[in-house]
């Protein structure tokens, strides 16, 4: 982590309270750089993407996602360029991470970007730099630190609760994590952007069946920051067709118990899931870098 460049691109989401965090205490704490970007910048780029680079990420794009029929061939360029100059710009700024959120407000050029990344960072996010949506800090460092243990690390969310099955259902907008996907991620368009200005095409999966472990980067009084970390399993079911990351979890403690005992902790209301069962190897992870821990189940 301390040889991590995590990038901010935009700003915080307005009225997320609970994900705003003091950057400064998370170089402190990892030993993080953290690299300040401009979307601007990131537009720029798109701008000089070729042709040629487009219609081969668009290639790329049919070989990694399952594209539905009804995502426009002009909503594919414009993602395949936005991807392009998404891998320049991490390669320009030497990124290991990134978290990102940009609202818009009528500047065409940028809302023409922002309405067009999700497929680039999910690709992003498979090939070992995690982002993540709305400028949610902390799960980008949570993010991180799956990926680095080879569980993956895919950005999410409560969604629902499923109380006859005693699921809980979780997922997000925005990237995805493909390589921990169960099959192949599905890529469809979205009329209008969940909270964002624009319209564009989005990644909807479920994370592989089996064992997960959910971590959370939480702030704390003592220690600046505790790992808060949770193993349950994902199953099959039916989930929420929305052109969003969704899947079902069980838990040992129930649905009711586990959301009851996670929010206890205090953490924002996004984590970050993983293949496999490693909250012991979290648990170590948290000693030797000075970290709380707490498991919740």
């Amino acid at each position: 982590m301390a040889a991590t460049r995590l990038g901010l691109m935009g700003h915080y989401y307005s009225g997320m309270l609970d994900i705003m965090t003091d950057v400064t205490q998370v170089s402190i704490a990892f030993g993080t750089h953290a690299e300040i970007l401009e979307v601007d910048e990131l537009s720029a780029l798109c701008a000089a993407v070729s042709a040629e680079e487009v219609a081969r990420r668009v290639a790329e794009f049919n070989d990694a996602f399952d594209v539905q029929q009804d995502c426009p061939e002009d909503e594919l360029r414009r993602a395949a360029r936005t991807s392009v100059a998404l891998d320049a710009f991490t390669a320009r700024h030497d990124l290991q991470a990134m978290a990102y959120y940009y609202k818009g407000s009528g500047n065409a050029a940028n809302e023409d970007t922002m309405s067009s990344i999700i497929l680039g960072t999910s690709l992003l996010t498979a090939r070992h730099i995690p982002v993540a949506g709305e400028y949610e800090v902390k799960n980008a460092m949570a993010m991180k630190m799956m990926d680095v243990l080879g569980a993956g690390g895919s950005f999410t969310e409560y969604y629902a609760m499923d109380l006859k099955d005693d699921l809980v259902l979780m997922g997000h907008d925005g990237p995805g994590h493909i390589a921990i996907a169960e099959g192949k991620t599905k890529v469809r368009p979205l009329k209008v952007y969940h909270g964002k200005v624009g319209r564009g095409l989005s990644v909807e999966m479920s994370v592989k069946y089996g064992p997960v472990t959910l971590l959370s980067v939480v702030e704390d009084a003592e220690r600046r920051f505790k790992l808060v970390a949770a193993e349950g399993e994902c199953v099959a079911g039916p989930i929420l067709e929305i052109g969003n990351t969704n899947s079902r979890y069980r838990f040992s403690l129930g649905a009711r118990g586990f959301v009851e005992a996670w929010n206890a902790q205090g953490p924002a209301h996004h984590c970050a899931v993983g293949v496999g069962h490693v909250a012991e190897t979290l648990k170590k992870t948290a000693a030797l870098m000075g970290l709380g821990y707490c498991r919740v189940c």
